[in-house]
């Protein structure tokens, strides 16, 4: 039985309108001014609220914007009941949240045919919250998936450290460390374009494939040999118009050379020094992975000094709304990961908590993943 709630300060308006809807077999509670009808909304959550708009301490717009901004009364379906009926006065309705309108004095048919629309609509947006809630977990879920699937923080011989905070609607990124053998550390980083379970199953796939060496023509040493290969593995075409991007390195740590590509990726900051600070930005070109069979990946290497920090991330680290409604950028996080290289406490746990605080939202728009690697 679907429960109602009519705010009015005039008793026989309550009385007619609680005998005409249980006559219906509604269940109808009654509140004689705006602070009791909220009250009594808290309480009772009902389908649809029929209010007067004319009212002493809390007018019906008022009450009708606190039940449509609080989230657990929002899918209550709100009726105003007035007899203003100019267009400037149903604008002012419509802004306070106002679903509907029925203008004294009562036709008893109209009001009964706009209490079931209004129940109808009610019943349909609970079962959407229903279904967006449903999906919200499955989406949790999923990113608590990939999360397993990740890596462990290592503290030798040198220390790794990562991140991963999936987006509420949960992105395509992935990452993954192994040694080849005893002197070879491969370490990358993937983004797949899009969000929900569409991006995430290609991340998987790639991780699974690079983690096993499936590929076995590929050697997992050249890091431009294994985007050519995942380029021809993973065309969009046969992917759901899926293509990522990726970073995917190789260090050797006897002669501490790292040989690395990228294809369409944000670049890779080293940050080396410990009095002064050098910055390297690594990046080849090379076209996301999937886009073109014919694309060509290149690699290029560098030599890692002593003390230095190796952070490989997706664009969810940097692409941020900040407050003002604009829109971090790349160098605002590199001017972070310098200002932090000489530090004693852990780099990356202060970087994480620098985003949180900078994202205007509460949960990112997309994946925020980041690796760091201290080469001490």
């Amino acid at each position: 039985m679907f429960q109602i709630l009519v705010i009015d300060d005039d008793s026989t308006i309550q009385i007619f309108l609680k005998r005409l809807l249980e006559k219906q077999g509604y269940d109808v509670i009654t509140a004689s001014d705006g602070e009791e009808g909220i009250a009594k909304a808290i309480a009772t959550h009902p389908a649809l609220i029929i209010c007067d708009w004319i009212m002493p301490v809390l007018n019906g717009l008022e009450v009708c914007n606190y039940i449509k901004t609080d989230p657990n009364l929002s899918t209550s379906f709100f009726i105003l009941l007035t007899s203003l009926d100019s267009v400037a006065d149903r604008v002012k309705g419509l802004d306070a949240g106002a679903d509907d309108f029925i203008t004294k004095p009562i036709e008893q048919n109209e009001l009964k045919a706009r209490v079931r629309a209004g129940l109808r609509l009610h019943q349909l947006s609970r079962d959407l919250q229903i279904q967006k809630q449903l999906l919200e977990t499955e989406l949790a879920q999923a990113a608590e998936y990939v999360r397993s699937l990740l890596p462990l923080p290592t503290t030798e011989p040198f220390k790794i450290n990562s991140c991963f905070i999936p987006s509420r609607q949960l992105g395509g990124d992935c990452f993954d460390y192994y040694w080849l053998d005893d002197d070879y550390l491969a370490v990358y980083l993937l983004d797949t374009a899009g969000h929900g379970l569409k991006a995430a199953l290609p991340s998987i796939s790639v991780l699974n494939l690079l983690r096993s060496r499936a590929l076995k023509s590929l050697n997992y040493y050249q890091p431009s040999d294994v985007l050519r290969g995942l380029n021809e593995t993973f065309q969009m075409n046969y992917q759901n118009d899926k293509y990522f991007t990726i970073w995917y390195g190789v260090y050797h740590r006897v002669t501490q050379r790292l040989v690395y590509a990228s294809a369409g990726h944000p670049p890779a900051v080293l940050v080396s020094g410990k009095k002064n600070t050098d910055i390297q930005l690594l990046r080849t070109p090379g076209m996301p992975v999937g886009m073109f069979p014919e694309a060509k990946y290149v690699d290029a290497c560098c030599q890692i000094e002593k003390f230095s920090n190796l952070y490989i991330f997706s664009d969810g680290a940097y692409e941020i709304t900040k407050a003002d409604g604009t829109l971090w950028s790349l160098d605002g996080l590199i001017q972070i990961l310098v200002s932090l290289q000489n530090t004693l406490d852990c780099p990356l746990e202060q970087v994480l908590n620098y985003l949180i605080a900078l994202n205007s939202k509460e949960a990112f728009d997309d994946d925020l993943s980041i690796l760091q690697i201290q080469f001490d």
